[in-house]
């Protein structure tokens, strides 16, 4: 799992937040001394809740298998927490949301573990989604049926079937990359991460024509440009620690960019559904687990399938 390719990319993620704990600092010490300038503190916040991130990433990674594993599987845990707590149900589907935490949640992660493809592809989205329900029905409540079982069944799609596909990637089989899939993991982490910062450092920056302003008043179409197009270049820049060609990692690149984007645009419509602002407070300056792993969360199993019907032997 140490390959000097993981050290490189984890060793330049933290000259970026060193440089940018030093910029924090200084802006700190110009503009808000006491703490009352909102944006330097937010930002300040943000530098240091990515500092914990990375770190946490940085030790999984190093643990090997297992250590990633676990790692999302937690993050699955705390997501799908967060994703429920919003959601419509009644008594009568306390023993449905109990598979879902403790059946549902680790048998994925279980079949992750043991590289069964061929069920763990089709896991959630065929058996949980046709037998769930069967448990809430047996109950006899039919009072807002439909909301009840279909929200549970989004939420485990959106926060174990799709994030089980990040550790997945752990099984490929690359001719040529052999010992080196953790590599993907950190590149699709670092290109969507990077394509989300730069929309919104564009977005400030000349973003004038707003996409959806109902559903997220932030994000402009030059900020998507802009940022999509900052996080390929740069994801293109590093196509030599990947499986792909050059122009491979540029057309991979923009997929998931793209993907993040549609994944935090679908994410802020349900929370615009809801009434809130954030998934949660549990990561300081960056609200809950899936206000960090939304763009993550559609963009792992494209990037998953397009890599192994493209590269892997499995």
């Amino acid at each position: 799992m140490s390959s000097p390719h993981l050290v490189w990319l984890l060793g330049g993620v933290a000259v970026i937040l060193v440089l940018a704990s030093i910029v924090g600092a200084v802006l700190r010490l110009r503009l808000s001394p006491d703490g009352t300038n909102a944006v330097i503190e937010n930002l300040n916040a943000r530098i240091n809740a990515w500092w914990a991130m990375v770190i946490l990433l940085g030790l999984a990674f190093l643990a090997g298998k297992t250590g990633v594993i676990m790692l999302f599987a937690l993050c699955s845990f705390a997501a799908l927490r967060e994703f429920l707590t919003l959601t419509t149900h009644s008594r009568e589907d306390h023993w449905s949301l109990v598979a879902s935490f403790f059946m549902v949640l680790p048998f994925q992660y279980y079949l992750i573990a043991i590289d069964w493809y061929g069920l763990y592809s089709v896991y959630v989205p065929v058996y949980v989604f046709l037998l769930l329900p069967v448990v809430s029905a047996l109950r006899g409540n039919p009072k807002n049926f439909l909301v009840r079982v279909s929200e549970t069944q989004w939420a485990l799609m959106i926060c174990v079937f799709c994030v089980s596909h990040v550790p997945a990637l752990l099984s490929l089989q690359i001719p040529g990359f052999e010992g080196r899939n953790v590599i993907l993991i950190a590149y699709l982490i670092f290109v969507v991460q990077l394509s989300d910062v730069m929309q919104y450092v564009w977005g400030k920056l000349i973003g004038r024509t707003k996409i959806a302003p109902t559903l997220s008043p932030s994000k402009t179409w030059e900020g998507l440009v802009g940022g999509a197009l900052t996080a390929t270049f740069v994801g293109t820049s590093l196509w030599w620690m990947t499986p792909f060609t050059m122009g491979q990692a540029a057309l991979m690149c923009l997929t998931i960019t793209i993907m993040g984007f549609f994944g935090g645009l679908v994410m802020s419509a349900i929370k615009r559904d809801r009434g809130i602002k954030d998934w949660g407070h549990l990561i300081s300056g960056h609200g809950g687990f899936l206000d960090r792993l939304d763009s993550v969360i559609f963009a792992a199993p494209i990037f998953f399938h397009i890599t192994r019907y493209g590269w892997s032997l499995t």
